[in-house]
């Protein structure tokens, strides 16, 4: 049976997407045989970051309308074995997900994949409450500013009371703190939270700290996941948090700033 994973947030904006594609493809990179389902019906975004829009024949509400079966839907990536990519409509609105269909296609999909990863549309709406419903884990995914933060907080009251294991009385959801565009100069300056904020505002485990990076628009726009340019910073720091994921201790990098050295000083590097 596969884990199944939200990548989810109250605020738009904050990276749950680009966090998606990264968190999908690193575990697809351990080895992991992994799906990504695109759960933002009528926007559809998740193709464009994984660099396969083209490909797109048939869609998450065609399977469960019975119009198309999942071989014919399911878009295996070309550069990372084991990652597959289950795109939304953009066509259709998000009350085309209904719970007994969502149900039966993840169930399917547990039966053949290690991971299912549900790429949530932002807030509490129809589609967002989809994504979570059935999830056995939760990555909420943060911008280190009030605003975010608050909204966050809105999602993880969702997370304990609307999912079906809280409908069930089981255990909880498991739930990460992923912290996107971080950027230590900020925080000296009091312009942005720091990790110790958020963390004790949320007060839930922190997997990941994104540090702020051009290497992440420049891979959306090429549409190639970050987590695979290993020489980013933040490709670097999506690997160290789908490490954590798997349950590995891994330190965390680029909280502070980066003193220079004598030559980038001498040099204004």
């Amino acid at each position: 049976m596969a884990k199944i994973i939200v990548v989810t947030s109250g605020k738009g904006g904050v990276g749950k997407t680009t966090s998606s594609a990264a968190i999908g493809t690193g575990l697809a990179l351990a080895g992991k045989k992994t799906v990504i389902v695109d759960f933002d019906i009528g926007l559809r975004n998740l193709d464009l970051i994984m660099g396969c829009e083209r490909r797109v024949v048939y869609d998450f509400v065609n399977v469960i309308n019975g119009e198309a079966n999942l071989k014919q839907t399911l878009i295996k990536d070309k550069r990372v074995e084991n990652l597959f990519i289950l795109p939304a409509s953009q066509t259709r609105d998000k009350d085309a997900l209904t719970k007994e269909g969502v149900e039966r296609v993840l169930n399917e999909l547990s039966a053949d994949f290690d991971f299912i990863i549900c790429d949530s549309p932002a807030g509490i709406e129809s589609g967002a409450m989809m994504a979570l419903y059935f999830a056995d884990e939760a990555v909420v995914v943060t911008n280190p500013e009030v605003s975010s933060v608050r909204d966050s907080d809105r999602i993880l009251g969702m997370l304990s009371s609307k999912s079906r294991r809280a409908e069930q009385g089981l255990d909880g959801i498991k739930e990460h703190l992923l912290l996107t565009r971080y950027n230590p100069e900020r925080v000296l300056k009091g312009e942005m939270l720091s990790v110790e904020d958020v963390k004790e505002i949320l007060a839930i485990e922190l997997v990941g700290v994104i540090p702020e990076s051009q290497a992440v628009l420049n891979a959306s726009n090429s549409g190639q996941p970050v987590i695979l340019d290993e020489e980013s910073d933040a490709g670097q720091a999506y690997l160290d948090t789908v490490k954590r994921l798997l349950g590995e201790t891994v330190p965390f990098r680029f909280l502070t700033v980066e003193r220079k050295g004598f030559i980038k000083r001498l040099f204004g590097g």
